[in-house]
């Protein structure tokens, strides 16, 4: 059986009623945006399996600003290479030259980036 992870929003700042009223004024965006992240979090488990930890801590703990700065450089350099091959990719009008690799495979490994940088600035990299 899955085991859901729910997301309890805050009600204090408004973010309750966002989420409702959003839903219910935009169900379609909203059930094709939640898709997407199920898909973003597959690969990340995937990739997660394949890589692990250490090629986001650089062989540290992340327990210093230091190394979580080392780390969050690694990432940025990680996402400039995703930018680049999209800026390439746009030039030649979506033609590339990685079977299989297209312009949104780059767009979910940024998305991805971007939650792994607050994961390890929140220190929840472990």
């Amino acid at each position: 059986m899955e085991e859901k992870v729910s997301y309890e929003p805050n009600p204090h700042t408004g973010e309750e009623r966002a989420i409702k009223d959003f839903e219910r004024l935009y169900p379609e965006l909203a059930d094709n945006f939640k898709e997407i992240q199920k898909e973003q979090y597959a690969l990340f488990a995937r990739k997660m399996m394949d890589y692990g930890l250490q090629n986001i801590a650089l062989g540290s703990d992340l327990s210093t600003r230091d190394d979580r700065n080392l780390s969050i450089t690694g990432i940025w350099l990680r996402c400039n290479d995703k930018i680049n091959r999209l800026k390439n990719l746009l030039k030649r009008n979506g033609q590339n030259y990685v079977e299989g690799e297209t312009m949104i495979d780059s767009f979910v490994d940024i998305a991805n980036y971007g939650i792994i940088a607050m994961l390890v600035i929140r220190g929840k990299w472990k």
